[in-house]
């Protein structure tokens, strides 16, 4: 009845529809046939008319004007000369509608050449009439012209009429089409009923156009299932929390982790001790906290220099220091292999090539081969670390593109999670790529590829499709090769909440005044901050360039204004890196050289390695972190700094190329490249109110807070669980039903 009711009340919108419309079209072709009539009728008269037009001659002139208007639809008819007189007309003409009246609108002179005819809808008090004046001329004289007055009312009478037939015409339509679909519907309920009750029972439909339906019903339970146990627990997301959910849907199996970089680095020191030191790494920033909740192992390259002495013989050394939650497992690399595989291959081209910088990608064949040997080693020690035949392995970064395939062909029912931690390029930048295909092959062995961003999964979707045989399902985010899916998710990355370093760390106010004491400035002056790898990605030199820019434009803020760079060395065995940082320190003497005077330096450079608790120090102290990289897949120093402000204060300046910039809105977003907008921001930045500084902070700290990294490693997992259970049920599904690779 619903269906009936809508049916009907669509064929009223139609019909009203219909009627504008067809009377639209009908008053155009009455006017254009009006004024054809209009036409035809003086050119039948106009040799006549010219004969006759002299005033001597005016009563043949209203016999001429008589025999015109005979037709029925014209009323009336008037002829004018050239100056506006009038010389005849017929009895019926209206008054309103004089040779002065029509002249106005028409424009003619006496001396001026035949002019088109002219034609103006209006009205009387009998209905409504068309006005039409016509030209007539002489040898090229134009002697004046001749007004008609047609009647126009046969046109309402028509419209009436087809309204009347239109009205009709839809009503039988609507009858009929819902006596037809109530007869269907009835005829066709009872088997739409039976396929119904068959999919609600979990049994495979008949009908072949019902398999969609079963797919999408069970897919829609399954989410539900999943959503009811995932938020089951109420409250934020902790390191119980995860463990819980690990041990919920993964029966607590353990995690393997792979990285480059281990979370913890022995080195000896000067004095003969050991020291462990953490590795400035975003990577290790966010998993290290999942790892210590969730336990397992971490599989990393050991180059520290006492690595070899703290570790076993199987390479194994329990961590954290005091806590030893979890091992990280070493492996052991050549410098040839170090060399060619990471600072090559990984560093040289996949880094350059998947960011947007002034840097061009270096493929060399000598590279590519330690790539694979050392994913090869990366393998092995994977496959000696499980203890099941479907283990859960977490591979991290673009160090690693061929270990899952690597992992798939000797463990074959593993879950592999890939995360691709920076940008994945478009199609056309990932073609300059020598090996792509090889790349690609290994990363559709992951059950699950993550990335930071869903413009990094779409590029992917497009390399994959460009350079392989695939079957990609976008509806469902999956590459689909050789009938296993992989499915291709966006992950954000988060910090740990709260950050474990804010326990070691002063208070603000403590923080503040040791930095300042530190640094030799007065308790009043402004601190900005900025914390990075040396690395051309980051922006480092367009960021001093943006400080130096707000001191040339806001002049009081020289002898005011400090920015503190801590610049960690990174990768200083390649050129393009040894380059950059005798970039950064020229760049930096030059300002100060400009702007210092009197023990001022506008810029401050650290250039070595900072601990976790050096850094939150400075996040504290700070007025303003300036978050400069050209081109990253998240940037956690944004969001370190954001967790480090428990006071509600500071200012995040932060690059729109960044892929925090999409979840932290409340900070200053800015085009590192352009100076004027960048230090404009900073002068915005130090001259925020406490109170708008409260209201933005408050508001980025509840997110992070919320969107943490535990329940970033809870997506994942529940994803991979879901997956599993998938994998595993497979088996029993009916033959004639297509896999479904949601998740």
């Amino acid at each position: 009845m619903r269906f009936v009711v809508g049916l009907v009340l669509g064929l009223a919108l139609l019909t009203w529809g219909t009627f504008a419309l067809v009377q639209q079209t009908t008053r155009a072709w009455t006017e254009k046939d009006v004024r054809l009539r209009a036409e035809l009728g003086i050119g039948g008269a106009r040799q006549s008319l010219s004969a006759n037009w002299r005033s001597d001659r005016s009563a043949m002139l209203d016999q001429i004007l008589r025999d015109i208007s005979r037709d029925e639809r014209i009323m009336a008819a008037a002829a004018c000369d050239a100056d506006s007189y009038l010389i005849a007309s017929t009895a019926e003409f209206p008054p309103e509608f004089t040779c002065d009246w029509v002249s106005r609108r028409i424009g003619t002179r006496a001396d001026t050449a035949p002019w088109p005819s002219w034609h103006h809808p209006d009205s009387l008090p009998g209905g409504p009439v068309m006005i039409s004046a016509i030209p007539v001329s002489d040898a090229g004289l134009n002697l004046g012209w001749v007004t008609l007055v047609h009647d126009l009312s046969f046109a309402d009478r028509r419209d009436a009429s087809t309204r009347k037939f239109i009205l009709i015409a839809f009503a039988f339509l609507a009858i009929a089409a819902s006596i037809i679909t109530i007869i269907v519907a009835r005829l066709t309920s009872r088997s739409w009923s039976e396929e119904i009750r068959r999919i609600a029972r979990g049994e495979a439909p008949k009908r072949p156009e019902f398999r969609p339906v079963l797919r999408d019903v069970r897919e829609l339970v399954d989410r539900l299932m999943v959503e009811k146990e995932t938020e089951s627990e109420s409250g934020a997301w902790t390191p119980q929390r995860l463990k819980s959910t690990l041990i919920r849907h993964l029966q607590g199996e353990r995690v393997v982790i792979v990285a480059n970089r281990e979370p913890y680095i022995h080195e000896h020191q000067e004095d003969g001790s050991i020291k462990v030191i953490h590795p400035a790494s975003g990577l290790v920033t966010a998993l290290e906290p999942v790892m210590r909740a969730c336990s397992g192992v971490w599989i990393a390259h050991g180059g520290g220099s006492a690595d070899r002495e703290t570790a076993d013989r199987n390479g194994r050394v329990r961590v954290p220091p005091g806590e030893e939650s979890y091992f990280v497992r070493r492996v052991w690399l050549t410098k040839d292999e170090e060399r060619g595989y990471y600072y090559g291959f990984s560093n040289e081209g996949l880094w350059p090539l998947c960011h947007i910088a002034d840097a061009r990608p270096a493929f060399r064949g000598d590279d590519w081969q330690h790539y694979q040997a050392v994913n090869g080693k990366f393998a092995d020690a994977v496959c000696a670390e499980v203890d099941t035949d479907d283990p859960i392995i977490l591979v991290q970064d673009y160090h690693f593109a061929l270990l899952p395939r690597l992992i798939r062909e000797r463990l074959p029912r593993a879950t592999v999670i890939m995360f691709w931690h920076i940008p994945w390029p478009n199609s056309e930048r990932f073609g300059i790529c020598p090996w792509r295909r090889e790349l690609l092959e290994g990363m559709l062995g992951n059950s699950i590829i993550g990335f930071q961003t869903q413009i990094h999964c779409n590029n992917f979707f497009d390399s994959v499709d460009r350079f392989l045989e695939t079957r990609i399902d976008r509806e469902q985010n999956a590459v689909v090769q050789h009938g296993r899916p992989t499915l291709v998710r966006s992950y954000p990355i988060a910090l740990e909440w709260p950050v474990r370093w804010l326990k070691l760390t002063p208070s603000t106010a403590e923080c503040r005044a040791g930095v300042m004491t530190e640094l030799g400035l007065k308790s009043d002056a402004l601190l900005g901050v900025g914390v990075d790898r040396l690395d051309y990605t980051k922006g480092v030199v367009e960021r001093l360039l943006a400080v130096e820019r707000l001191l040339e434009r806001y002049t009081t803020l020289q002898g005011r204004f400090t920015f503190v760079q801590l610049a960690a060395p990174s990768r200083t065995l390649i050129d393009r890196y040894r380059r950059l940082n005798e970039t950064v320190e020229q760049v930096v003497a030059r300002i100060n050289e400009r702007f210092g005077k009197n023990g001022y330096r506008p810029i401050v450079l650290l250039l070595s390695h900072h601990e976790p608790a050096s850094v939150f120090r400075f996040y504290r102290a700070a007025d303003l972190c300036y978050v400069s990289s050209l081109h990253d897949g998240m940037n956690l120093v944004a969001k370190e700094f954001v967790a480090a402000r428990e006071d509600d204060r500071g200012v995040l300046v932060l690059s729109q190329f960044t892929g925090a910039a999409r979840e932290l809105t409340e900070a200053l977003i800015v085009n590192p490249y352009d100076l004027e907008e960048a230090s404009s921001a900073l002068a915005t930045a130090l001259n925020m109110t406490p109170e708008e500084q409260s209201v933005r902070m408050r508001s980025m700290r509840a997110f992070l807070a919320e969107f943490n990294v535990y329940r970033w490693a809870g997506r994942m997992l529940v994803d991979a669980a879901r997956l599993r259970r998938r994998e595993r049920l497979s088996g029993r599904i009916s033959g004639t039903q297509t896999q479904d690779v949601s998740a």
